[in-house]
């Protein structure tokens, strides 16, 4: 394989000014053999009062599900880390909890190096790893790493408000691109890109490929493709954001008898799985944003960034002077557990996340089915993520061209304010709109009839979850008069 190819010409000012701190580069020599370390403000391990730290997990192969606690006497993973290396693969307190090791530490990094090489295989020969403290800072750091007031990035028309709101305190303007039930629209991408002066040209597509927030849609191998030929033709960069990308699952059947369609074995998961961005990237252009979130815990606040070497050194010297490194006891607790557990073990928990969110996707997409009223809905069941939406047709209701004034977002503040009052909450799809919480700074805004709502099935019991529902469903009705 070839090595990455120079997009040096990315960077944003502020990361060209970027050098290496002059205390930081001192810290390459700490635990040099024969050499007496009297140069950085570092405490004393000896000091920290943090000894051990002991973790009970589940065990793999989780034959009882994910969500299942052992009983005493029943086998459980047990992490037990201390000041001093006991294992090889364990990150000891006396250096989880230090300076240095901005990149992340060697145990962890090699963990999901290993993990990376098994999933994505990157095409290139030279790409690598740095840890972060999850994609919201990752994304921030992308921001600050290549753009400057006044370039352009490429969004889903629709998407995560929090990471536009990052990029719009960095005064970037948005080219949202218009999708569909599975995503990103490739030759609606293409024709918006060839209408562009050369001035306008966008730095980078930032996508949430799988599960997507908000929509639920998730891109298939050949848009994919067909969009990373178009990054090498328009020359900009792909911001894989992939917090669900392991949260795939079989298709949606109605019919409950035959939804035991799950993968037999660990090949047959990893084979199912839609190939990445990562995967196709000959170019080292692909920046995939890898997170724990979603398959383990928000608050374990550690992820990691895959690009080619001379782009994560940019962001290396970014987290010098802001992050540090990720936390120190997640560090070790994280790297601990996935340790033990080894990516075999690892798998076998990622099956069981599958498993459990299918069933939770299932148990939505029945109760939308029996309790909204289908003359005024749409919805396609994802394939992966947390996320479903519904789209209804805001003309049908009863008193759109008269007291909301054939205004959409007057029907979906009503259907908001009814939804909120029988109990139910999901979140108005105008919230995630591009053209429409951030108009000043969209460079086009196609205007649609139909609204849309956004629920999750991950945040609630099963039993909550339907009842949710079929409160949004009487909602609806009467707001439309059913």
């Amino acid at each position: 394989m070839a090595p990455a190819k120079d997009l040096t010409h990315f960077l944003s000012e502020e990361s060209k000014r970027r050098q290496p701190s002059p205390l930081k580069t001192a810290f390459k020599y700490f635990g040099q053999p024969d050499l007496i370390f009297l140069g950085g403000g570092l405490p004393l391990s000896d000091y920290f009062p943090f000894n051990k730290i002991t973790v009970e997990s589940p065990a793999p192969p989780f034959e009882n599900g994910i969500g299942y606690a052992p009983k005493e006497g029943e086998a459980i993973t047990k992490t037990e880390v201390l000041k001093q290396k006991i294992e090889d693969f364990d990150v000891p307190l006396s250096r989880s909890l230090q300076y240095g090791h901005t990149g992340g530490q060697p145990e962890f990094l090699k963990f999901v190096k290993e993990h990376t090489e098994l999933f994505h295989k990157p095409p290139y020969d030279d790409w690598d790893v740095l840890a972060t403290v999850g994609n919201t800072q990752a994304w921030d750091a992308v921001l600050r790493t290549f753009c400057n007031e006044g370039d352009s990035i490429l969004v889903e028309q629709y998407t995560f408000p929090s990471s536009m709101e990052a990029a719009k305190s960095q005064a970037v303007k948005f080219i949202p691109i218009p999708v569909d039930a599975e995503g990103i629209l490739p030759e609606k991408l293409d024709e918006q890109l060839a209408k562009l002066e050369k001035s306008q040209l966008p730095k980078l597509l930032y996508t949430i490929p799988t599960g997507h927030n908000p929509t639920g849609s998730s891109l298939n191998k050949e848009r994919k493709q067909a969009i990373y030929k178009l990054s090498q033709k328009y020359d900009f960069l792909i911001i894989e954001d992939e917090p669900y990308y392991f949260l795939q699952m079989e298709t949606y059947t109605p019919d409950a008898s035959k939804r035991d369609n799950a993968p037999k074995g660990k090949e047959e998961f990893v084979n199912a799985l839609e190939p990445s961005f990562l995967s196709m990237d000959v170019d080292g252009r692909v920046l995939r944003l890898d997170s724990l979130s979603k398959v383990l815990a928000p608050g374990t606040r550690i992820g990691w960034i895959v690009g080619q070497p001379a782009l994560l050194m940019k962001f290396f010297r970014l987290h010098e002077v802001s992050i540090q490194n990720p936390c120190g006891f997640s560090s070790s607790i994280v790297t601990g557990l996935l340790s033990r557990w080894g990516n075999d073990g690892y798998l076998n928990w990622l099956m069981g996340l599958r498993a459990e969110y299918t069933i939770k996707r299932d148990v939505a997409i029945d109760a939308i089915a029996a309790s909204f009223p289908k003359e005024i809905i749409e919805y396609v069941p994802p394939v992966a993520g947390m996320f479903f939406t519904v789209f209804i047709d805001a003309a049908r209701h009863p008193k759109f061209s008269t007291e909301f004034d054939s205004d959409p977002l007057k029907v979906e503040n009503a259907i908001f304010e009814s939804s909120m009052k029988k109990g139910a909450l999901m979140i108005p799809g105008s919230w995630f709109e591009i053209a429409h919480s951030f108009p000043e700074k969209a460079l086009s805004n196609e205007v649609d009839s139909k609204i849309f709502f956004r629920g999750t099935y991950a945040a609630v019991p099963l039993d909550q979850l339907k009842l949710g529902l079929e409160r949004f469903g009487s909602a609806l009705k009467e707001e439309f008069g059913l």
